[in-house]
């Protein structure tokens, strides 16, 4: 049972670090708030058609906890696929990454952490500040040379921050945003079951992509092939059976080992931009991807009251 459970959550997190790339191409088509909005109709259509019989056991009082949660994962997915029409797969992937550093980072914040659970320990802040030189080091190029050659090989080492790209400053926010929705889903997952609470926070998640869409864009939608095959699997594969599978997954898995498994989804989205896009990280935007793994990895050395969920692009 935990060999399969294993193999459908690494399924899990490749379909997800392979959207980035997939969904890069189709923004060509559809402008991102638009895309996001067809995604998670089309996702909240499929989990009703799976979920019809939980329909019925949806109370009232479940409602306003769902609603919180959609609104934290619409921020997440608005945010993001705003910043991947401006940014690399590869780059989008790694920043999305620091979900897993940001969870307990915020679970310092008493009003944020679960009931009874333990404040973070010394790795969760020792993980955020490698993450956060590894996300300096991928986003900002360094400092132009100096004419003296000691300030040069200090500007070698020093981040341009007045030169780093607005879509990663984008994917930054959905970062923040998805942590928002790991913590929320931390404090009403107890108290909802996993039918009705995908149901709502999807179908909420929906309807306020609907409501902010005219006050985000211009929305445009051209409808390819390429577009129609991006859609499909974004709401089928990435979004409807990814919740569901990672639900069953983490009932059998210990947290952390789950938690880890998810470092893999920027592996796995430069790998699919090597192959399908020819990208390539440089030596100092390298660096700093490795940083943001190895600062993941060391927050997730230590048990956490929350295990991140869904942040796929």
């Amino acid at each position: 049972m935990k060999l399969r459970a294993n193999l459908l959550m690494v399924f899990v997190v490749a379909v997800w670090g392979s959207t980035f790339v997939l969904i890069k191409g189709a923004l060509v088509d559809s402008t991102p708030a638009a895309f996001n909005l067809i995604r998670m109709t089309l996702a909240f259509l499929l989990l009703t058609a799976a979920y019809h019989r939980s329909w019925h056991t949806i109370r009232r009082d479940q409602l306003a906890a769902g609603a919180l949660v959609g609104l934290c994962l619409a921020a997440g997915y608005q945010f993001q696929t705003t910043g991947l029409a401006r940014t690399t797969p590869s780059k989008s992937a790694f920043i999305t990454g620091l979900v897993v550093v940001l969870v307990p980072l915020f679970s310092t914040i008493p009003g944020l952490r679960l009931p009874g659970s333990r404040s973070p320990r010394w790795n969760v802040f020792l993980g955020a500040a490698l993450a956060f030189i590894g996300i300096l080091l991928l986003t900002a190029p360094a400092t132009r040379q100096a004419a003296n050659p000691m300030m040069g090989r200090v500007a070698s080492v020093l981040p341009d921050l007045t030169s780093m790209n607005i879509g990663d400053l984008l994917t930054l926010g959905c970062a923040v945003g998805f942590a928002f929705h790991c913590i929320a889903l931390g404090h009403v997952s107890p108290r909802i079951p996993f039918q009705p609470l995908a149901l709502l926070q999807v179908g909420f998640c929906a309807i306020i992509m609907a409501v902010s869409l005219p006050l985000i864009e211009h929305p445009h939608v051209h409808w390819t092939p390429r577009l129609g095959i991006a859609l499909l699997i974004a709401a089928a594969l990435a979004t409807a059976a990814a919740f569901s599978i990672q639900s069953w997954a983490q009932s059998i898995l210990p947290s952390t080992h789950t938690a880890l498994l998810l470092t893999l989804e920027p592996v796995f989205a430069w790998i699919t931009s090597f192959v399908f896009t020819g990208e390539r990280l440089g030596l100092r935007p390298a660096a700093g991807a490795l940083l943001i793994l190895v600062g993941i990895a060391i927050t997730e050395l230590v048990p956490q009251p929350i295990v991140p969920t869904a942040h796929e692009a």
